[in-house]
């Protein structure tokens, strides 16, 4: 039983997924954003790609450095800290200290979603009542995804219709990290033998042993699937404004949203198609979505971007869910977090390196080019993960997620 600190009330896995999508939301506030950056600083696209792979690389390090430090330290403190980070890298925002103030924000948010990924999720998961870890882990998954999609629709409306395009939305970061705050106060601590100092150091990747016959495809399938989503957070909204004309930033923010709202019904599903066949089939769509998105890159077609987008993240949340439950099924309590976070660790490599191979690309060819090539690499990639599971797992008995 998870240890509950006495003298206050305290918050379930469900206050703890709200901190969960707070800190989420906070790191994607930027998206809709760069194309006012671009014209106020006068970088180029191949900086934005850079500006948001500083965000993943601080992800990245974090994970690496401190992916098991809640399994020590306790997740509240770990939460509270992550928070911090995320009210320090809206600051910066609110600053406007131009390129160095930008990049230091990512970097910084960047700490933020590391921590989060880990922590947050096992919170999520350690806080569920004895039968409802299955909608704890649908919980965890969809704070996850839904704070992230969020992020991108709150900026694109308060820059579009509200005054200061690049202050308000993180003066709104900044309230909702208040309430954080207040949120992670009342929650139980899950951590019972807590290390008094614990130290930082470089971990590397940990897997325990009986973890590593399903860690290998379940990362491939995170790199392929927040491939798509670094595509729709960095790129995505320089299409639909230099590409299809679209200069509206609700509308690109909007689109953004749409793949996270997506992944987040696509998690949902898998109860319905069942835990062994989920990621495979979620690879698939995934594939089916990659498709359509080039095909709205050769056609220059709003609508059909909006559907390969959406199509995309169904597969991708999918997929997302059934590799992060088996995963936290399998990993044993006292090395879950570091687990969780190596996992983390593969999906934001695929939400980073692919981006940067997409900017350095478009200082050769233009972007709808570069696009189609992306989509064909990751299609690829997503289809023989899809091929593989329905070949080697697709017949194992597994029980049911949902």
């Amino acid at each position: 039983m998870p240890q509950r600190t006495t003298g206050r009330p305290s918050v379930g896995y469900l206050g703890a997924a709200v901190v969960f999508a707070i800190g989420m939301l906070g790191t994607t506030l930027p998206t809709p954003l760069y194309g006012l950056y671009r014209e106020e600083l006068g970088f180029s696209e191949f900086m934005v790609t850079v500006v948001f792979a500083v965000y993943a690389f601080g992800v990245i390090a974090v994970l690496l450095l401190a992916g098991n430090f809640s399994d020590q330290a306790g997740r509240r403190p770990v939460l509270f800290i992550a928070l911090g980070f995320s009210a320090a890298s809206a600051v910066l925002f609110l600053t406007e200290g131009g390129l160095p103030h930008l990049f230091a924000g990512r970097l910084l948010s960047g700490f933020a979603a590391g921590l989060f990924s880990g922590a947050a999720t096992a919170t999520v998961m350690e806080l569920a009542p004895p039968g409802r870890e299955a909608r704890a882990g649908l919980a965890a998954t969809a704070a996850n995804m839904g704070g992230l999609g969020c992020g991108p629709l709150l900026a694109g409306l308060l820059a579009q219709y509200a005054p200061s395009p690049l202050r308000l939305p993180f003066a709104a970061a900044l309230a909702l990290v208040a309430v954080g705050v207040a949120l992670t106060w009342f929650l139980p601590e899950t951590v019972q033998h807590r290390t008094g100092r614990p130290k930082l150091h470089p971990q590397g990747l940990k897997v325990p042993p009986q973890v590593r016959g399903v860690f290998a495809p379940a990362a491939l399938a995170a790199f392929a699937g927040f491939a798509l989503l670094g595509l729709c957070t960095a790129v995505a909204p320089t299409f639909i404004a230099k590409t299809l004309d679209e200069s509206n930033l609700a509308v690109s923010g909007a689109v953004v949203f749409s793949v996270f709202l997506a992944s987040t019904v696509g998690q949902s599903l898998m109860g319905r198609v069942g835990a062994g066949a989920a990621l495979p089939t979620g690879m698939l769509v995934l594939v089916a979505g990659l498709v359509l998105v080039g095909a709205s890159l050769f056609v220059e077609s709003l609508t059909l971007l909006v559907i390969g987008v959406i199509c995309g993240g169904l597969g991708q949340g999918l997929a997302f869910r059934a590799a992060i439950t088996a995963i936290g099924a399998a990993a044993p309590p006292e090395a879950r977090g570091g687990t969780i976070s190596a996992f983390f660790v593969a999906a934001y490599i695929g939400i980073s390196l692919p981006v940067i191979g997409i900017g350095a690309l478009t200082l050769l060819l233009e972007l709808r080019t570069v696009g189609l090539i992306f989509t064909g690499c990751v299609a690829v990639l997503a289809a023989a993960v899809g091929l593989y599971e329905l070949r080697i797992r697709g017949n194992t008995p597994t029980p049911s997620g949902g």
